[in-house]
């Protein structure tokens, strides 16, 4: 077929534009830092099986946690609210948890997230700790585990499958876990994700992720995955939202009770917007000059710098 006669065609077949597709985030981020002059590409944790555990019990009988890659809230770091540029200050090294009965300031700052289409002014599309609340009101799981776990973003395979996975894993069998929801930001953060997920199946514990990078989470084979096709940043549902973070969590509790085995992903009906245009934009190197991408590269290097300070410290 000869290129002018393509896009009547679309029209008449009702065609969606190419562009309105998962965001290849692996190939972006690789052209990206290609682009600011980091040329070695980085090797994206990839398996082709995954670990699966069926649910041991109902989930109106089962106690049901949440791992994020959020971080507290600290003062002392610096602007870690909405619109905040990437803050290297506010990343975190160590498994972190937190009791659910409390409130909890958690934010983004310190990851990837697509700060362009994503505003960070409602954390419930990134904890959904409110919904797991409700729904263990309503009976629909049985309830909240006693304690949420934070798990650190880190570029590191062996860091996160030697270290941070087995920590998590350890402190859900403490608190005699039956599921855990986990729920990433950032490409990084869907990489980690998806390995403590493969850890804790490997360990008893069935998993769901609920996240936005379809590519990342498939090439590293999970378990179970609830894909929303949303900008990075917005996992569990659309800001301030209610219905949609309540669907959101609801077709993940749905995945762990219908999927029949790994590599299971779902995908939700919710779109971001009708028009997908926001998919060309995150990280997306033909849309930035050079002159952006050698300020990108002064700032990644600066924010890079005072991360090494902190995990140091």
């Amino acid at each position: 077929m000869s290129a002018d006669t393509s896009a009547p065609r679309d029209d008449e077949f009702g065609f969606a534009p190419d562009y309105d597709s998962p965001i290849p985030y692996m190939q972006r981020t690789r052209d990206y830092y290609a682009a600011i002059g980091y040329t070695t590409p980085y090797r994206w944790a990839h398996y082709t099986a995954a670990p699966f555990q069926p649910l041991k019990k109902p989930l109106a009988q089962s106690r049901v946690t949440i791992i994020t890659t959020a971080a507290p809230y600290d003062p002392t770091k610096g602007d870690q609210g909405p619109g905040a540029a990437y803050n290297g200050s506010a990343k975190f090294y160590q498994v972190y948890d937190g009791d659910t009965s409390q409130q909890h300031d958690l934010r983004i700052s310190h990851i990837g997230y697509d700060r362009k289409h994503t505003s960070a002014t409602d954390s419930g599309t990134w904890f959904p700790l409110p919904q797991l609340l409700k729904a263990s009101a309503s009976g629909r799981i049985g309830e909240v585990a006693p304690r949420f776990f934070g798990a650190p973003t880190n570029r590191s395979h062996r860091v996160t499958l030697d270290t941070d996975a087995p920590e998590i894993l350890a402190r859900c069998l403490a608190d005699e876990v039956d599921v855990a929801v986990l729920v990433p930001n950032c490409p990084v953060c869907h990489q980690t994700t998806a390995l403590v997920a493969r850890h804790l199946e490997a360990g008893g514990i069935p998993t769901v992720i609920m996240g936005c990078a379809k590519d990342i989470i498939e090439h590293a084979a999970v378990p179970r995955f609830l894909f929303s096709d949303f900008p990075l940043g917005n996992s569990a549902g659309k800001p301030h939202d209610v219905a949609s973070q309540a669907q959101t969590l609801e077709l993940a509790l749905r995945l762990l009770e219908t999927g029949s085995g790994p590599q299971t992903t779902m995908q939700s009906p919710l779109r971001w917007s009708e028009d997908a245009s926001w998919k060309l934009d995150y990280n997306n190197v033909a849309q930035l000059s050079p002159e952006e991408l050698a300020r990108r590269r002064a700032e990644f290097d600066k924010q890079k710098e005072i991360a090494r300070g902190n995990r140091a410290a």
